[in-house]
């Protein structure tokens, strides 16, 4: 199990990367609710945001692929506009305990430690 950062770390209306071993995740916090995915765009397979911590689109309401656009709807992940609509980004489970967000990744995964927020 890895913790990510504590639920009061990011507010609404942000996003955060992290990179757990070989694995990158961005997590959202949307209207005060949480969302997690693996950080890859199902169109080519590459990360998704332009910029550290970049990943939704100006009005915040999409996660944005920085490539090509596509927009995808942070409450499950389907894509809405671009080359893979319909398609999906892969979610990760997560809970909360204690205020804290945490993964449970396969071992293979999860070999090299979590960047944490500061």
């Amino acid at each position: 199990m890895t913790v990510l950062c504590q639920t009061d770390q990011l507010e609404a209306g942000q996003a955060k990367g992290f990179d757990i071993g070989t694995t990158k995740l961005v997590l959202i916090n949307h209207r005060d609710a949480f969302y997690l995915y693996r950080n890859s765009c199902p169109h080519r397979s590459i990360p998704l945001e332009w910029m550290p911590d970049q990943f939704l689109d100006f009005e915040k309401q999409y996660i944005q692929c920085a490539t090509h656009g596509a927009l995808f709807r942070i409450e499950d992940g389907v894509c809405v506009s671009g080359p893979c609509v319909e398609d999906h980004l892969d979610p990760v489970a997560f809970e909360i305990v204690d205020g804290q967000i945490i993964v449970n990744l396969p071992t293979s995964e999860a070999q090299i430690p979590v960047e944490q927020l500061t």
